[in-house]
């Protein structure tokens, strides 16, 4: 017999959670998906811990209210400063993107193994994937690399610059820890994993890359694995709090398909 097919709300303060939604799609058959980019009040690193928590919590409480069964937390930000704020709101499931990453970079090399975690600056000064790693006996270095985002977000995925400020970042990082595997703590980073991969062999590196918007698809479609025998594809629908315009342009590019129509959504300030 098949069950219910799942609402699944994928949240983040801008775009880069539509490459945790881009694993997702096609993970869980017949699901939809809602997601939610709160574009008006990015960039959430800049604000305090409170504000954070308040912003994020709003925007769990409206994809519960719109019917999700299990919410995702596509924002490092959000996942390392209001998760705790965000379970105890809602009374679905909640799914942060850290545990995840944590977990299969631990899974692809092995307790005592060493780890480089590249995140934005206020991921890296959360700590917050230094405690999931550590906890599971991993060793880590953190490195923010603050001009990936804008650089992924100007479309220059495969250009020069992004490579050369690449090799400045990991060179340097290099310099302080020798990895194995090398956890892509920003969800604006899957869609320059190849770069980075690239960067890291010419550096004579060969650590692995884990990408933590795949980690985190996979973690949620285990624990809502379909018993549908039949295979439908899955929908999604878009919010966002600020212009529909540019999150339709920006996030084709994150989620690698036509984004039709971006529904405009008013959570106030």
């Amino acid at each position: 017999m098949s069950q219910k097919a799942p609402i699944v709300g994928v949240f983040d303060s801008g775009f880069g959670g539509l490459t945790v939604l881009r694993a997702l799609l096609p993970k869980i058959s017949a699901a939809h998906y809602i997601y939610l980019g709160d574009t008006a009040r990015l960039p959430y690193g800049a604000k305090s811990q409170a504000t954070i928590a308040r912003y994020a919590v709003e925007s769990a409480r409206f994809l519960e209210a719109r019917g999700c069964d299990y919410l995702v937390i596509a924002c490092n930000t959000a996942t390392a400063l209001a998760l705790d704020d965000i379970r105890a709101s809602v009374k679905i499931p909640v799914l942060g993107v850290i545990e995840p990453g944590a977990e299969s970079a631990y899974e692809a090399t092995g307790k005592n193994s060493e780890v480089l975690v590249l995140a934005t600056s206020a991921t890296v000064q959360s700590h917050a994937y230094r405690a999931a790693c550590t906890a599971r006996d991993l060793r880590v270095t953190e490195a923010a690399c603050p001009l990936l985002v804008p650089l992924v977000e100007e479309g220059w995925t495969d250009h020069s610059v992004t490579r050369e400020v690449l090799r400045i970042y990991l060179s340097e990082a290099l310099q302080h820890c020798s990895p194995e595997a090398v956890l892509l703590g920003c969800t604006h980073y899957p869609l320059i994993a190849n770069a980075i991969q690239q960067t890291l062999r010419d550096l004579g590196c060969e650590a692995t890359v884990i990408d933590s918007a795949e980690a985190t698809a996979a973690t949620a479609s285990y624990a809502l694995a379909s018993a549908s025998d039949t295979f439908v594809p899955a929908t999604f629908e878009c919010f966002a709090t600020d212009s529909v315009e540019k999150f339709q342009r920006l996030g084709s590019l994150f989620l690698q398909r036509e984004i039709e129509h971006v529904h405009l959504l008013d959570l106030g300030g």
